[in-house]
């Protein structure tokens, strides 16, 4: 286990290398950092002595171990447009994307996995075509049409819940913000957390639906039934265990792009995380921000996956017994 887990190391460090390098890009080619920095009123001496100070003199390769090291501190420099260190607003935004985040995967598996097993088990029923027309709205439609659908009925039409903001939060400690312990957050968390959840949950619900289908039909499966162990015991034990190798994989990736791709569903609520902060830095070519943002997901992402092989590791004895015998 230890070479797997190494050789998955290094493959997380190649592709935090490479984002960081396209991170560096952005800084170094897209726009002049120097132009966001200055006013006009500034003399081109002014202009190289600060590129001087900067180090935007210095070679190529000597600007990017420069860049990689402060990342390595979560040193990005300070945000053109607000004036402060990015570190600071990242970290202010962060709790709000992480909690919005953690909801919207707690609500995709607790409502996608028993409606995944339910219709995998009743194919035919009522209910399950209902869950499947469910799930196909929730595929079909994009993220901020589901979102304005849902403001509209339950803040405008029936006013149950907030249409905008992350209600009252309280601090813990120096940084973190929390809204899991006010009324008013738990209600202002509900419609964004159903939103950016249900495409996820669907995928998770169809997934598992056509696992058990071909679970169901092993030999394994017909001989646990021809032995007459209980129904139940088939279905949640024998044949959702054997679905959830491929689940927690999807899940996982599915995670990682719930946190990344948060910017559309932060925009229609205005919810003050890090996806509307990332926004705002692309309509005012914030540099700074945009490669911290980049830089952090991506190692969200890396985490992620990381964790995700482990466990892949640690539940399939496929993968065990094949690197033994290697």
């Amino acid at each position: 286990m230890f070479g797997f887990i190494s050789r998955r190391l290094v493959m997380a460090l190649v592709v935090m290398v490479v984002v960081a390098l396209i991170s560096f890009l952005l800084f170094r080619f897209v726009g002049d950092p120097v132009n966001q920095m200055v006013g006009i009123e500034t003399t081109p001496e002014q202009r190289e002595a600060l590129r001087e100070r900067l180090g935007l003199n210095d070679p190529i390769i000597v600007q990017f171990v420069r860049f990689i090291m402060g990342a390595m501190q979560f040193d990005f420099g300070n945000s053109y447009q607000f004036k402060q260190p990015v570190a600071d607003l990242i970290g202010k935004r962060l709790p709000a994307t992480l909690e919005l985040s953690l909801v919207s995967a707690i609500f995709a598996l607790v409502v996608g996995v028993p409606m995944g097993v339910y219709t995998g088990l009743n194919r035919h029923s009522p209910l399950s075509k209902f869950f499947l027309s469910v799930s196909l709205i929730g595929v079909s439609l994009p993220t901020f049409f589901i979102g304005i659908l849902l403001i509209f009925v339950f803040s405008v039409t029936l006013q149950w819940l907030p249409s905008f903001g992350r209600g009252e939060v309280v601090e813990i400690g120096s940084w973190w913000t929390t809204g899991f312990l006010t009324l008013s957050g738990l209600k202002a968390l509900i419609l964004p957390a159903i939103t950016l959840g249900l495409f996820q949950m669907t995928l998770i619900m169809r997934l598992i639906r056509a696992e058990m289908l071909e679970v169901i039909r092993t030999d394994y499966i017909k001989f646990a039934r021809a032995r007459g162990l209980p129904n139940r015991s088939i279905n949640f034990i024998h044949a959702l265990k054997n679905t959830m190798v491929p689940v927690i994989t999807i899940t996982g990736l599915q995670l990682g792009s719930i946190i990344a791709f948060a910017i559309i569903t932060e925009t229609v609520f205005q919810w003050p995380g890090m996806g509307l902060l990332f926004l705002q830095a692309v309509q005012n070519v914030d540099i700074p921000i945009m490669a911290a943002y980049l830089m952090l997901t991506a190692f969200i992402f890396v985490v992620i996956n990381l964790a995700v092989d482990i466990l892949y590791f640690v539940i399939d004895p496929r993968l065990r017994t094949e690197r033994s015998g290697l």
